[in-house]
């Protein structure tokens, strides 16, 4: 009625005018406010500095409308107070200011502006000196980056070369792991193409440490990611003076968002990684705002997200992998051959399950080499045996505890429960060995100080004293006037012999000082050589030191670490066994190792003698070899020599077995595995002849050179190989991989002068591959299967190599300063679950002598962790390379020794 009033009545007071007028407003007021409540427009934040308020006509909004509304998801909400506010059109309950009078209204929106935009200047400084600081911290990398590419860029040569191959190996590695990985990998590439990423992923932490590898090496080359890196970085920091820019104008930009400038909005970024950050920050009020360029101010800290984001589905990624690479026993890092599959365990029985009898070995809990090296101090070592010390031939604590020597037990392995960490001291004027050949003949009186074997066996030509030389007239006690003669008499008495084709591994018993197995390398023979370390001072090193194969080993109580059926011939001149005592138990440990169809060369007194003892020795042998079924093929006589020889063949059937009379010597059980020999008793007992036709043992390999490089015949398609391919094509995808490390790395570009090796072990082989590639030089390959690894070596023997079982948490059977170079393939990070590097490293330095080289290729953490160790040891580390996890170490061993013992 009021208002008809004041439409009727032109003339009223002035006070019922004024009441007019309020409620006027009052009602636009409240017409304005409905109007706001059914609108679905967005309001842009309040920050401009200017007190006004910002009015945007209906097609604005709705175009704002259209654009907010374009992903019909529903994403949550985030409130976090170092985020500018947005708001979101929330209809609902009328704020307060919507029923009070335009100058309250005025007034509280002027206080609540000057509020909203001193937060806003608050927060863009924050803002502003959090990226300044990322800024500094990121300049400081790529500073490192681009000094670190300067030193690279000026190392041209062999060490670009071994670069080259090691990326060129990784990416035939990485096609070969195309399997689950690369599905993942597809999905993390379709994923960032979603989100926009352009810029170089960074690398994670552990790639940064490599960064930080010591550079005090001829040559340290710690990633070849550096030369990339500055590249992705220097991206990066384009990206951040884009928005260090971006955030430099914001001010300006927020006064146009004020002044309902629609070209922002359109200016805004569009990629998925704005849109997450925009969905994500809300006020308290829920209102929305998609095209707010707060986004810019808040960018770096999204691009930190993402990164985070990142670098845990890389790690997940990387831990799917090392959970496959625990699995593998024989993938070289950068190689061509894929990743060990694990259903391949399922296939492969290891040494460790095979000895079921296998003594229970101590081992101490694997700790980080930075913590173990914290104030280690090499010692010499405080033994008996000196510059001589095997640890575990010489312990003497555990062999005085032994209560038999019958059968030779304290001549066998005794290892201590603490493997030693101290380093054996060198014999004084000890120089560098001499040169194969000319080793083979003489080697430094001062390197191997011994006389007592002179003094007994120089009139049979085993060993003289020559000056300052020890000389090998290249004889032995029946083959006084030279072993090459011998090794011809034994080939012109059996003719199938065939050295060098048919026959090729050899294992020499009792072998004095090796001149057998030395000039068999004339017959392109290899012989494995083995004697204990007895009253025949230093046999066994003497045989090293000439650059022959050797190991110190006794016929014990224990069988010898070999596979079974794997040797063309046993050789035994004179070697003291006595074979046919204990029901011939040691001569049918010599028949678990023969090959079907292999020979037994005996030559000793007994063949060719009269005397009593020797015509009583003589029955009993053969007898004995008679109820084994080996077959007498010849008895021959060396004139020259005045010796005799007998050559016995092993069966090749069961046929002889069945119909013997007595079951003298009995046939062992079918579950004896006949394979089985880490720390196996021996027993006295016969396995039978493979019969199957697909299996090991049933068939002669073909000729040497051939069986180098033709996978065994018992290896067939459905057998998976370690490495999760048919067998067979492992097999040969293996020996191709090796040929190239060797030939494009090992031969040129790793800084190893292949003049000075001979005595090269492989301490982690496979399927022998790396030996295998070495076959045109003239060295010899000591393959090493690991105890836990697939049980491989019978494959190593058939392709014409041969190799030793061991375990090497405890030490090799070998003297100090045998070989020439160690080659350690993943055999480090192998080791680091089940013992201690630390005595393992100790174990590398005894038994490489001063001047060998070390490779290994193994994990980049693990290659640091060995490079701290061999610097402890003063070795000269040549080369040191990483990338993507995996790593290359090259070292040399000095004559440096601690000046102190325990």
């Amino acid at each position: 009625m009021a208002f008809g009033k004041g439409r009727g009545n032109k003339r009223s007071s002035s006070t019922s005018y004024a009441s007019t007028i309020t409620m006027v407003v009052f009602v636009a007021l409240c017409v304005i406010g409905v109007w706001m409540l059914s609108s679905n427009s967005i309001i842009p934040p309040q920050i401009s500095q200017a007190n006004t308020r910002t009015v945007i006509s209906e097609t604005e909004r709705a175009d704002v409308s259209a654009s907010s509304n374009g992903n019909d998801e529903p994403e949550p909400t985030r409130q976090e107070s170092d985020e500018h506010p947005t708001f979101e059109d929330n209809p609902g309950k009328l704020p307060d200011d919507a029923i009070k009078s335009e100058y309250e209204q005025q007034k509280s929106a002027k206080e609540k502006n000057e509020k909203t935009s001193s937060k806003a200047r608050d927060e863009v400084q924050r803002e502003t000196q959090s990226q300044e600081t990322q800024q500094d911290n990121e300049k400081i990398p790529e500073e490192k980056e681009k000094n670190n590419k300067i030193m690279q860029e000026s190392d041209e040569g062999r060490v670009k070369q071994v670069v080259k191959e090691f990326e060129k190996e990784q990416k035939e590695q990485r096609d070969e792991d195309s399997g689950a990985q690369s599905g993942n990998n597809k999905g993390t590439q379709e994923q960032e193409q979603e989100q926009g990423q352009g810029q170089g992923k960074e690398f994670p932490d552990v790639e940064q440490g490599k960064k930080d590898q010591d550079s005090n090496a001829e040559v340290t080359y710690t990633d070849k990611t550096k030369e990339e890196q500055p590249m992705e970085t220097e991206q990066g920091g384009t990206s951040e003076n884009s928005k260090n820019e971006e955030n430099g104008q914001q001010q300006q930009q927020q006064d146009d968002q004020n002044s309902g400038k629609e070209e922002n909005m359109e200016n805004n970024t569009t990629s998925e990684e704005n849109e997450k950050e925009q969905k994500s920050t809300k006020d308290e009020n829920g209102q929305q705002d998609e095209h707010n360029t707060t986004e810019d101010e808040s960018g770096s800290k999204e691009e930190q997200s993402t990164t985070k984001e990142d670098n845990v589905e890389q790690q997940q990624e990387e831990q799917k992998e090392e959970k496959r690479q625990e699995s593998s026993e024989a993938s070289g890092f950068g190689s061509g051959i894929p990743k060990e599959s694990a259903e391949s365990q399922k296939s492969w029985k290891s040494q460790a399950t095979e000895s079921k009898d296998e003594k229970q070995r101590q081992t101490t809990e694997s700790n980080t080499i930075e913590s173990i090296m914290v104030g280690k101090a090499w010692e010499l070592c405080n033994a008996t045996a000196g510059y001589d010390y095997i640890p575990c031939l010489d312990n003497e604590a555990a062999i005085k505890k032994l209560t038999s020597r019958r059968h030779f037990e304290h001549r066998e392995r005794h290892c201590p429960e603490d493997p030693p960490t101290c380093l054996v001291s060198l014999p004084d004027g000890y120089k560098e060995s001499i040169k194969w050949p000319e080793s083979r003949n003489k080697i430094w009186y001062h390197n191997v100080p011994h006389t007592k074997l002179a003094e007994v066996k120089g009139h049979q030509n085993w060993v003289k004293v020559t000056g300052e030389f020890l000389t090998f007239p290249g004889g032995g006690t029946q083959f006084i006037h030279g072993a090459l003669h011998y090794i011809d008499f034994l080939q012109q008495a059996l003719k199938n012999i065939a050295w060098g084709k048919r026959t090729r591994v050899v294992l020499d018993v009792g072998c004095g000082v090796a001149s057998f197995g030395g000039f068999l390398f004339e017959r392109d023979v290899i012989a494995m050589s083995l004697a204990p370390k007895d009253e025949h001072e230093a046999q066994v090193q003497f045989a090293l030191e000439r650059k022959i194969p050797a190991i110190s080993a006794v016929m014990g109580s224990k069988r010898l670490p070999f596979p079974s059926r794997v040797f063309d011939l046993i050789h035994c001149a004179r070697c003291r066994v006595p074979w046919h005592n204990e029901g011939g138990m040691l001569l049918l440990e010599l028949n678990r190792m023969l090959r079907p169809g292999g020979y037994f060369v005996w030559s000793a007194t007994p063949v060719y003698q009269k005397l009593e003892e020797d015509v009583q020795i003589w029955k009993e042998m053969s007898a004995l070899t008679k109820s084994m079924c080996w077959e007498l093929v010849t008895i021959n006589k060396d004139k020259l020599n005045g010796v005799g020889a007998a050559i016995y063949q092993k069966p090749t059937t069961n046929e002889c077995y069945e119909k013997r009379k007595r079951n003298r010597p009995p046939m062992c059980k079918n579950n004896d595995d006949a394979n089985a020999a880490w720390y196996v008793p021996l027993q006295a007992c016969m396995h039978k002849v493979p019969t199957n036709m697909v299996e090991r043992g049933c068939k002669w390999p073909v000729n040497w050179p051939r069986r180098l490089q033709t996978p065994p015949y018992w290896l067939n398609s459905s057998q998976m190989g370690i490495y999760g391919k048919p067998a067979p094509r492992d097999f040969t995808t293996d020996y191709e991989h090796w040929k190239h490390v060797v030939s494009k790395v090992y031969m040129n570009e790793i800084g190893l002068s292949w003049s000075n090796v001979r005595n090269v072990m492989d301490m982690r082989a496979v399927y022998g591959g790396f030996a295998a590639a070495l076959k045109d030089l003239q060295v010899w390959v000591m393959n090493v299967v690991n105890i836990n690894s697939p049980d491989t070596l019978p494959i190593i023997y058939e392709r014409g190599l041969f190799g030793i079982y061991h375990d090497w948490c405890e030490s090799f059977s070998t003297y100090p300063r045998s070989y020439d170079l160690l080659h350690a393939d993943h055999l480090f990070s192998k080791l680091r679950p089940r013992c201690n590097l630390v005595p393992v490293m100790a174990e590398v330095d005894r038994i490489v002598r001063p001047g060998g080289k070390l490779i290994v290729r193994d994990e980049a953490n693990v290659i640091r962790e060995i490079e701290n160790m061999l610097k402890s040891l003063h070795w000269d580390v040549h080369l040191t390379f990483s990338k993507h996890q995996e790593g290359i170490l090259s070292a040399q061993k000095g004559f440096w020794r601690p000046d102190t013992s325990p």
